[in-house]
């Protein structure tokens, strides 16, 4: 297998994708914890939270989405999950 690189343009790292994401993976897990730890962190902040909350919200705005919320789950068009079967999720 050839050298895996990162390349970056315009100052942002792409992966080159000459490994599958098990491969991936499986590399990360040899780190030793403190930087497996690091990759996370960096890993989890590049990632944008669709349902993340602006700072600054009034209660009309708070209340419309609470409304929202129970009625994607009312309809069938969301299904809420417990903690343990999204971190199952997760680690497939």
């Amino acid at each position: 297998m050839g050298q895996n690189r990162v390349l970056s343009f315009a100052g942002v790292a792409r992966y080159d994708r000459s490994m599958s994401i098990d491969q991936i993976a499986a590399e990360a897990l040899r780190l030793p914890p403190q930087e497996r730890a690091i990759l996370a962190e960096s890993l989890w902040e590049s990632l944008v939270d669709p349902f993340e909350v602006p700072a600054v919200t009034d209660d009309a705005e708070v209340l419309a989405l609470a409304v929202e919320r129970d009625r994607q789950v009312e309809t069938g068009e969301v299904r809420p999950v417990t903690h343990e079967e999204m971190m199952a999720r997760l680690r497939r």
